[in-house]
């Protein structure tokens, strides 16, 4: 492993050198921006190569990310608006692909409208050739609405019934200001259903603590059931004569969607969305996230703290480095990107990396191609193009925390503001090998890049991401590697200032140098 002394940090990145472009790239984050717009109008060149990228450029444009997109279905939809302006084609998995993909072309595919897979076609493409793949997630740990929202009124509070997605509604959530968004079903006059995504820009609901004066710990002891439970408004009716108490009755008939919800809130989305009948909203999937703006923090302004980072660091990064990527004429390789739902929940729904979309978007490129160019397309294209192919499997892991280094194995603690990790583990949690380590290695010498590692120590549990089930399933070689952050599965993380562009850097440096690097290896 690269040895990190004090005088390559220096050189690495100086205080000075991070405060300065803090200043030049503060962030201004508003609680709200309308759906049309993306967060910065720069656009990584192509021209540029891997190592003259300067990673303070991203840190601003990764905030503005953050706040903008709070839900899985805003962030997919963030990544088709900045793809499509960038001239990608998306292709429908109900379409027949066969005479839309061609050498040189730019494609995205979604399912579910959670989970989108984004790909270049190399110019000089033949069938059988590698794909450069980079596979995240965008899902993050929050509270989801459950299917009848509605709870009755207690003491004059109006509270909402939700569920938590993984880790969420642990203690870090207490006292937070809550917000709302995802995406609304809605069915309109002529029959006609669509999706609409919806986000709101002030807090509507707070979990609140309990004061120490009860003597009742708050600290993950707490039942998340009945302890949890948010507040989202007051109803003191209860309080007042029948005939002047606010009317509280369901904004639907019996057996209605609407009739299911808390009558204010579904007043406050239709209002959102423009709708005056609520019977046209037929379902929803909402869920809360914590409405705090991200920023830079510290007193250089060297860290970047906020909600989601959990996997936006990566998959953002990742994404930053496919619409860079160059596009050679000798090039003969597929690069692409993956970002899929789920994987905080072990990755096992359609939209998840076990399902079987990314083999789906390869094999149909694949023979789309082979059609292209007169070859059959069977097994053995199938098969030569997966050996010919590697992994990234991009997700955070997790940067030395100063108040737990005995935590840390010796030489395994990564630090901020370095670069990217590579991350081991000896009972397959991890896809790395040695094998993978050398060419990710041999990837961060071409790129200027700094690779650091990460093995969890034997007496702690180490977490999963989508690379094992990936590699397995398509049989590629694949190493895991991420950018590190502190406080992982809390409601606010912390990462550095310059991580999110050294990631854009290295998944940039992957996809532009992988042909070159793996044909340096005797097959």
């Amino acid at each position: 492993m690269t040895q990190h002394t004090p005088e390559f940090l220096r050189q690495r990145s100086s205080n000075m050198s991070l405060r300065m472009a803090a200043l030049a790239n503060s962030t201004g984050a508003t609680p709200s921006t309308p759906a049309t717009s993306l967060p910065s109008a720069r656009e990584m060149p192509r021209s540029v190569e891997a190592k003259d990228l300067k990673p303070e450029d991203f840190t601003k444009p990764f905030t503005d990310f953050l706040q903008e997109n709070p839900t899985v279905f805003h962030a997919v939809d963030y990544f088709k608006r900045k793809a499509t302006k960038q001239g990608y084609t998306e292709l429908s998995s109900r379409d027949d692909w066969s005479d839309k993909i061609v050498p040189g072309g730019k494609y995205f595919s979604t399912r579910n409208g959670s989970t989108i897979i984004a790909w270049t076609v190399g110019k000089a493409y033949k069938p059988g050739n590698g794909v450069a793949m980079i596979a995240g997630h965008i899902d993050a740990l929050t509270a989801k609405l459950k299917p009848i929202s509605s709870k009755p009124n207690k003491q004059g509070y109006l509270q909402l019934g939700v569920a938590p997605y993984a880790g969420a509604l642990n203690e870090t959530w207490w006292d937070r200001d809550l917000s709302i968004g995802g995406r609304v079903i809605v069915r309109d006059e002529s029959g006609k259903t669509s999706t609409k995504l919806v986000k709101l820009d002030w807090p509507i609901a707070k979990v609140p603590t309990l004061a120490p004066h009860f003597g009742v710990g708050m600290l993950g002891q707490n039942n998340k059931e009945t302890q949890t439970v948010p507040v989202i408004g007051l109803d003191n009716s209860d309080l007042y004569p029948t005939a002047d108490a606010p009317s509280v009755e369901a904004l639907g008939p019996a057996g209605s969607f609407v009739a299911t919800q808390p009558p204010k809130l579904v007043k406050v989305i239709s209002k959102e969305l423009g709708i005056t009948d609520y019977s046209q909203i037929i379902n929803w999937e909402l869920e809360l996230f914590d409405l705090q703006p991200a920023t830079v923090a510290g007193l250089d302004k060297e860290f970047i703290t906020g909600g989601r980072i959990d996997d936006k660091l990566c998959s953002w990064g990742a994404f930053e480095g496919l619409l860079g990527s160059k596009l050679e004429d000798g090039e003969g390789t597929i690069k692409l990107v993956a970002l899929f739902d789920d994987e905080e929940i072990g990755s096992l729904l359609r939209q998840g990396a076990k399902g079987n979309f990314m083999p789906l978007v390869i094999e149909r490129s694949v023979e789309a191609l082979s059609e292209k160019a007169g070859k059959s397309f069977g097994p053995s294209v199938v098969g030569r193009t997966y050996a010919n192919s590697f992994l990234v499997s991009a997700d955070v892991t997790h940067a030395v925390n100063p108040n737990f280094v005995s935590k840390y194995l010796d030489d395994h603690a990564p630090r901020l503001n370095v670069g990217i990790v590579i991350c081991a583990d000896s009972n397959g949690h991890m896809t790395t090998d040695a094998v993978s380590t050398a060419i990710l290695t041999r990837v961060c010498e071409l790129s200027d890049c700094t690779p650091q590692v990460f093995m969890i120590r034997n007496d702690s549990r180490s977490g999963g991401t989508v690379g094992p089930s990936l590699s397995s399933m398509m049989g590629v070689r694949s190493a895991d590697a991420g950018m590190p952050q502190l406080s992982m599965h809390s409601i606010r993380a912390t990462t550095g200032a310059l991580d999110p562009g050294l990631g854009a850097k290295f998944f940039k440096g992957f996809l532009d140098n992988f042909e070159k690097v793996d044909g340096e290896w005797t097959q």
